[in-house]
């Protein structure tokens, strides 16, 4: 064996009871486990002793916005000293292929508060499949620091064959968006994802989007919606997502499946039996979560959609027509803004968490309400000259969450983990840096939501099957050597949100295809990521 794992609590992802073994790798794969006590024990060049930890597969982050940050920065701490070996980018209907040139211009102004503006990244893709070629030579060559799947991004597909326009499509634009779809499956992507609260994805009506699902489908591929609201008439919004996808064939994932905001407080056990009831009639139905109550977005995307059509010039020039923005402002506190969830904002939940200007960096870590009260001026003058300030670059974090929905949705029998983290911003969620070891020690070992087996199988096989991944997600002979060595009487999270980049302790080595991304704690220098490719 190239490597012998020795003494590990091998926790292997089906949810069954953890047993102790020697598993052996050669040639990035799992080439043996001999469970003790079953006959001679695997030998290898190395051997790591691993008594007292637990080996599990590597985990899958199923909602990941690392679409930039992969190209950016070689060393990715953030997720690989998490056990993240997978990620799954071009969520929420919104990253960088397949664009024109125009289309890639507007992309990153609209989502540079997710991924900076991308001065520092060379642009040199524009189709699907070009992107992931350009995963693997990323650095020189060498590769990126974790794997890395792909969803083709509704609103941008719409913004190609269409623009900014809230309208429906005429046949010959849908017949592009199709055609648009099916190239970026046939290049590798697995499935497709909708940002709805966000323009332009969001103008597309149901009929459209069941076409473009239709598509997805026929390559065995899924649909991943950020879906309509997560607020007012969230309930409603999930069963638009289930009917659409049954309608289509399609199967589906829930992205960040939340119930927020007062008005779905206690509320999660509607949401779990209304997919209780899809799946019962056959349907297939994933979803994810972040172990954390706040979300993360833009500023920008509390606005109502119609505010929002023409793109990031076109809101700035609203922003600045004072009637225009007395307008946005009534929508948005007294009616509630579709891009709010149809409930009237609350300045005091919206604290900004990163800005593209620096020179506005006194606003972050503040309330829109509290930076107000210090002007002696209302949160909407304050939020709008931000906007406009900092060309709709800041980032939030929206304090609209409920610890029992959170609980009660990641014991369900389709959840898989998903971080959301948004990297950029001078003060990021911590889930970017903290969820795979929050579900493990919160969850798990100190509050017993789920047992240890149980939340490593919702955080390797379940993502695994979703991707239709044939040899990930399970320790098992024969399949890749993307492993995870963790203590689990001392796995956390370190970051907070005070300290949100701090990273976590009890994980002390992370293999990718059987190299160590992670070695006694420390980030070694391998670049092991690759494109993770649809299976054909």
């Amino acid at each position: 064996m190239d490597l012998v794992i020795r003494d590990a609590k091998v926790i292997d992802g089906t949810g069954d009871t953890a047993y102790r073994a020697d598993v052996g790798i050669a040639a990035g794969r799992i080439a043996e486990i001999r469970k003790e006590g079953e006959g001679p024990r695997p030998t290898g060049t190395e051997t790591v002793e691993a008594d007292g930890l637990a080996l599990s597969p590597g985990f899958i982050d199923m909602h990941a916005h690392s679409d930039l940050a992969l190209l950016r920065d070689p060393d990715h701490s953030a997720k690989a000293a998490q056990g993240v070996t997978l990620e799954v980018l071009g969520q929420d209907g919104l990253s960088y292929a397949p664009v024109d040139d125009r289309t890639l211009t507007h992309v990153r102004q609209a989502i540079t508060g997710w991924n900076g503006n991308g001065d520092d990244i060379d642009f040199d893709w524009r189709t699907v499949g070009g992107y992931l070629d350009r995963l693997d030579r990323a650095h020189g060559g060498r590769g990126i620091a974790v794997n890395a799947a792909y969803l083709i991004p509704q609103g941008t597909v719409r913004m190609y064959a269409m623009g900014w326009d809230d309208r429906e499509a005429t046949p010959q634009e849908l017949d592009r968006m199709r055609q648009l779809v099916a190239e970026g499956m046939e290049q590798g992507a697995v499935g497709m994802s909708s940002g709805l609260t966000y323009t332009p994805g969001m103008y597309a009506k149901d009929s459209e989007l069941a076409e473009l699902c239709r598509v997805v489908a026929s390559y065995d591929g899924y649909y991943c919606p950020h879906h309509r609201s997560y607020g007012a008439g969230a309930l409603a919004a999930y069963e638009e997502m289930v009917d659409l996808t049954r309608e289509a064939g399609c199967a589906l994932h829930l992205a960040h499946a939340t119930m927020n905001f007062g008005v779905n407080k206690g509320k999660a056990p509607d949401l779990l039996a209304l997919l209780d009831g899809a799946l019962d009639a056959g349907a297939d139905i994933s979803l994810d979560t972040y172990p954390y109550t706040p979300g993360c977005t833009t500023l920008v995307a509390m606005l109502p959609s119609w505010a929002s059509e023409g793109g990031p010039d076109a809101i700035l020039a609203r922003l600045r027509d004072d009637e225009t923005a007395e307008k946005i402002r009534h929508h948005m506190e007294e009616i509630g803004a579709d891009g709010c969830h149809g409930v009237p904002i609350e300045w005091d939940t919206i604290e900004i968490s990163g800005v593209s200007d620096p020179g506005l960096a006194s606003c972050v870590g503040k309330t829109i309400q509290e930076s107000a009260d210090q002007r002696g001026e209302a949160p909407w003058v304050t939020a709008r000259r931000l906007l406009i300030n900092d060309r709709l670059g800041s980032t939030i974090l929206q304090h609209v969450g409920h610890e029992e929905n959170v609980r009660a949705i990641m014991k369900h029998r389709v959840h898989t983990g998903g971080s959301d983290g948004i990297l950029q911003g001078f003060k990021p969620h911590p889930r970017a840096y903290g969820t795979f070891p929050q579900y493990l020690g919160k969850y798990a070992r100190e509050l017993g939501i789920l047992s240890l087996e149980e939340t490593v199988a919702h955080l390797t096989s379940r993502p695994a099957a979703r991707l239709r991944l044939a040899d990930r997600g399970l320790v098992r002979e024969g399949y890749r050597a993307d492993l995870v060595l963790f203590d689990p009487s001392t796995v956390a999270a370190g970051s907070t949100f005070e300290a949100p980049r701090t990273l976590p302790v009890g994980i002390p080595h992370v293999l990718i295809d059987g190299k160590f991304v992670m070695r006694d704690g420390k980030r070694t220098d391998a670049l092991a990521g690759r494109a993770v490719r649809r299976a054909a």
